[in-house]
């Protein structure tokens, strides 16, 4: 729930203090607060102006993604903090682009890295989690890969 709260409150004091598509030097040559709205998926990809069917399947991978994280939650043993961990980044992230996503029929993605002219793709605090979830894991269940016995 933290990561969705902190997703939700970042997205709306970027609304409510940069104007849409606009640019904000924080640590000039390095990062910059923007303003944009992302129709597609992570990192800007598929992004198009019209909805549709992209809108659709995009939603139904999320409510999916929701589901799985779900019932893994139930199939994970007490011990397994890590991978436990990292659904729970993952769970929040997805939660908090999918509200966005029903609301607003796109995401909104405000955190600009680069270095020069080289600039990764906005995100925002959703995608950071849902990123950091999923090292965290694939993490566990490296750690947690028992070996097998014949």
């Amino acid at each position: 729930m933290f990561v969705l709260l902190f997703d939700q409150i970042s997205k709306q004091v970027i609304v409510h203090g940069i104007r849409l598509n606009e640019s904000i030097p924080v640590l000039e040559g390095f990062f910059n607060l923007v303003h944009i709205r992302n129709r597609g998926m992570a990192f800007g990809m598929m992004n198009r102006s019209e909805t549709g069917f992209l809108f659709y399947m995009l939603l139904l991978f999320s409510l999916g993604a929701v589901f799985i994280i779900l019932l893994w939650f139930l199939k994970l043993k007490n011990d397994d903090k890590q991978t436990a961990f990292g659904l729970s980044l993952i769970l929040g992230g997805a939660l908090g682009n999918l509200v966005d996503r029903i609301r607003l029929q796109e995401v909104i993605d405000f955190l600009d890295f680069y270095l020069g002219q080289y600039h990764w793709p906005a995100f925002n605090v959703a995608d950071s989690a849902i990123t950091v979830g999923t090292f965290c894991v694939a993490l566990g269940l490296i750690l947690n890969k028992k070996p097998e016995v014949e």
